[in-house]
């Protein structure tokens, strides 16, 4: 009677915490298809017509396609190079346990422990005397070094539990370590970087505060920054953020359903490894 008792409130919970994360989402979906006039009269009213006159207008003045084309370039340049980065830097601080490498780990944890914002104006001076301001490998740079600690601390802890037997082996055939990484270890870690590449999309694509920080022509700006455009010091435009904001997470969401096995297994995967 207790076991069943538990589990039904178990799944009450289960379901209630997914009702609270997917309620903003419903509201932004169905206030996207009102007008202006109607969500001031009635926020929370649900839309009597599925008016799409917002979305064009939205898709006129955004720049839409190019917002994308550009989130799509950075954070797909920006996941392989982390991925990639991060696995090779990972990869002999989880195989030569010492007080340096140790002590390079503390450094990578407390990189992950430091505040976004506390980086932004120190990589504001240096990419601005590098001459990487307004650059598609200013962001790129910058969005790489900002998650780089999180696959080093990621993959270290992954790399240790692959057995050493394999490396040994690989090495009696005269492999050196850069094979030995290549062939034996990197292809091992496709159910780490599933993982990884899912928290580094999420962020990469989702941020505007450095994309807003590090570009300024409109040409170069991010989906979320074309969808900010709409958030005004003084006003919101409802029957135009709401279509934006659906607009710029439209393509998040595709990829996600695409890749939605492969995801999943990884993040499996990873968790049984």
């Amino acid at each position: 009677m207790i076991r069943r008792v538990v589990s039904i409130f178990g799944q009450a919970s289960v379901v209630v915490v997914t009702l609270a994360m997917l309620a903003p989402v419903f509201y932004m979906i169905m206030m996207s298809f009102r007008t202006s006039a109607e969500i001031a009269e009635e926020p929370l009213a649900m839309p009597q017509a599925l008016y799409l006159g917002n979305y064009a207008n939205a898709l006129e003045n955004m720049n839409y396609w190019q917002g994308v084309l550009n989130s799509l370039g950075i954070t797909l340049t920006v996941t392989v190079l982390v991925a990639l980065l991060g696995s090779m830097a990972a990869y002999p601080l989880a195989r030569r346990t010492n007080r340096f490498t140790r002590g390079v780990i503390l450094i990578v944890a407390l990189g992950l422990a430091t505040p976004p914002f506390v980086t932004i104006t120190p990589i504001y001076v240096i990419f601005r005397n590098l001459g990487l301001l307004d650059s598609y490998p200013g962001i790129v740079i910058a969005f790489t070094a900002l998650n780089l600690p999180l696959a080093v601390f990621f993959y270290t802890s992954f790399i240790s539990a692959i057995p050493k037997e394999l490396e040994e082996a690989a090495r009696l055939d005269n492999c050196g370590d850069w094979q030995v990484y290549w062939y034996i270890v990197r292809p091992l870690l496709g159910p780490a970087t599933a993982t990884l590449s899912l928290f580094v999309t999420l962020m990469v694509w989702n941020d505007f505060t450095y994309p807003l920080l590090l570009l300024s022509s409109p040409e170069k700006f991010t989906v979320m920054i074309s969808v900010y455009r709409f958030v005004g010091n003084l006003n919101i435009q409802p029957d135009m953020l709401f279509p934006a904001a659906v607009l710029g997470s439209a393509p998040l969401l595709v990829l996600f359903m695409i890749f939605q096995r492969r995801i999943v297994s990884g993040v499996t995967a990873g968790a049984v490894k």
